[in-house]
């Protein structure tokens, strides 16, 4: 018997979420079973552990679209009893019970050898926020970040946090928006070098171009914020799209494209090859400073998520969560 978070839904719709022992034979079906070490908390976690977000179709579940730690069993060659692993999407924690337990089942597929130089609790304050800021900063790298700061918005999340380190990290000025104040000490021990209060530029403006000022940008938040910045990168520069707190729809128009050559590009890491895996996490386990990350790290345990997951879901969450799963 080993311990997991069960989310449950009664007859009238509503979910509730408790720690509870269950039996090995009750995990899904897949070639590698993992003793699970540390998860972590996302925005989609929350939506998980509570209401459900329409991404959980069948309950009992268990959430955690994140984990690390030591295969137990595996009917696969790639790993062995032993083998220290690390898993961020694939619909995890979501269609597929997650990380939320002392042990998963899942598909050889889905998991990546974790890299040298991480444990298995940093691999989770790194975690899917983690991952999806580097996959964002290699994109940026990929189409050339131009002279000048990199903006990135929702700087004090799990993805603005982890991706300012890094900028900062690897020589360039960060530019970090925030909508909290409180947060600009946090943002500044990171890197940032420029604290952007989140009103300054989540105002709509009707001018499709205003000066060029920002050489790349990292974009949490979407809606009138990217649309506003879209305006004012310098000719030729790309923002990352990876989240859209501030809504789906995109009220811009194609003039920064067309006569400035912006590029958009979208960071999915959910359905990421397998190679390009490999390559963001060596990229984390090289350009991350690990002092940085500990900085980050609020520590929790099982009993704690269904409190951090509606924390999360109201943006009260600073950083990384880290989820001992045995404590």
């Amino acid at each position: 018997m080993f311990n997991a978070l069960i989310v449950e839904k009664d007859e009238e719709g509503k979910t509730s979420a408790s720690v509870q022992s269950i039996s090995l034979d009750r995990l899904p079906e897949g070639e590698v079973t993992v003793a699970v070490e540390y998860s972590t908390v996302n925005y989609k976690d929350g939506l998980c552990i509570g209401p459900g977000g329409g991404l959980v179709r069948n309950y009992p579940h268990i959430p955690g679209i994140d984990f690390a730690g030591t295969v137990e069993a595996s009917d696969d060659d790639r790993y062995k009893p032993g083998d220290k692993v690390v898993l961020t999407g694939w619909r995890v924690g979501e269609a597929h019970w997650g990380g939320y337990s002392q042990k998963a089942r899942v598909k050889a597929d889905w998991l990546v050898p974790l890299p040298d130089g991480l444990d298995t609790r940093q691999a989770m304050a790194v975690g899917t926020a983690g991952f999806t800021a580097m996959l964002a900063v290699m994109a940026l790298e990929d189409h050339g970040i131009k002279d000048g700061p990199v903006l990135v918005t929702g700087a004090a999340g799990g993805v603005g946090s982890v991706a300012t380190a890094i900028l900062a990290n690897l020589g360039h000025e960060v530019a970090a928006v925030t909508g909290r104040p409180e947060t600009a000490d946090y943002l500044k021990s990171l890197g940032a070098t420029q604290i952007v209060p989140r009103e300054e530029i989540n105002e709509t403006t009707k001018r499709p171009l205003e000066a060029e000022m920002w050489g790349g940008c990292v974009d949490a938040v979407g809606g009138e914020m990217l649309a506003r910045l879209l305006g004012q990168m310098k000719y030729g520069a790309s923002v990352s799209a990876v989240g859209l707190a501030g809504g789906a729809a995109l009220p811009a128009t194609v003039i920064p494209f067309l006569l400035r050559g912006v590029n958009l590009l979208g960071i999915d890491s959910v359905m990421q090859p397998y190679d390009n895996r490999l390559r963001a996490w060596q990229r984390i386990a090289k350009d991350l400073p690990m002092d940085k990350l500990d900085a980050m790290v609020q520590p929790a345990t099982l009993a704690d998520l269904p409190k951090l997951g509606k924390d999360i879901l109201k943006g009260q969450v600073k950083g990384r969560v880290v989820v001992d799963v045995n404590a």
